[in-house]
């Protein structure tokens, strides 16, 4: 008779997490279950409650989760001393190397952005992460143009990024040069 290693709890959720995030990129939010979540765990339902009180809490809990690194990620980019252009170039380039490190959870991430159920959360990450790309844009200009700038680098991206899910042979810094492409003239203009 084998006997089986009890997990940590630590390590438990984060085994829950991964499943989650890999069968709500295959299914979507709605597509899923709980039971989905606990096969692909090798856990089971009742195990998901004792960490997540619904399908839910668990789903802000991954989309939290993510946006948490990527906002790391940003921040680390912003304290690193370089400024202008170079300063955008690199953090959009930080944004790329997460999707594409982390596909998936792009995928788990956004993949419902449009269910009015999902929609409070993911708008306010969006926000968050409109946020982060603040004190990359050059100063100058009003606040309303540099948040107007961000929030145009932050849609860019996005969309390039799901763009990117079609066209994996595209290297990474051919998107990050497309979206400076893009956005760099017009922001130029902001330090003249």
């Amino acid at each position: 008779m084998s006997t089986r290693r009890r997990l940590p709890a630590a390590e438990r959720r984060t085994l829950i997490l991964a499943a989650a995030q890999e069968v709500f990129a295959q299914s979507g939010y709605h597509g899923s279950s709980l039971d989905d979540i606990a096969k692909a765990s090798g856990t089971s339902k009742a195990l998901i409650y004792e960490h997540f009180d619904s399908k839910r809490t668990l789903h802000d809990a991954l989309l939290r989760e993510h946006a948490s690194e990527l906002g790391r990620r940003f921040a680390a980019n912003a304290a690193s001393g370089v400024v202008g252009e170079e300063r955008l170039r690199a953090g959009i380039d930080v944004f790329f190397e997460w999707v594409g490190e982390r596909h998936e959870a792009w995928r788990a991430l956004f993949r419902d952005a449009a269910d009015p159920e999902l929609r409070p959360l993911i708008d306010r990450l969006q926000s968050q992460a409109t946020q982060a790309i603040v004190p990359l844009v050059p100063p100058g200009g009003s606040d309303q143009d540099v948040e107007m700038y961000a929030s145009l680098i932050s849609g860019a991206c996005q969309a390039l990024a799901n763009w990117w899910g079609d066209h994996p042979d595209v290297a990474r810094a051919e998107l990050t040069a497309r979206v400076m492409d893009v956005v760099w003239t017009g922001m130029s203009r902001l330090e003249g």
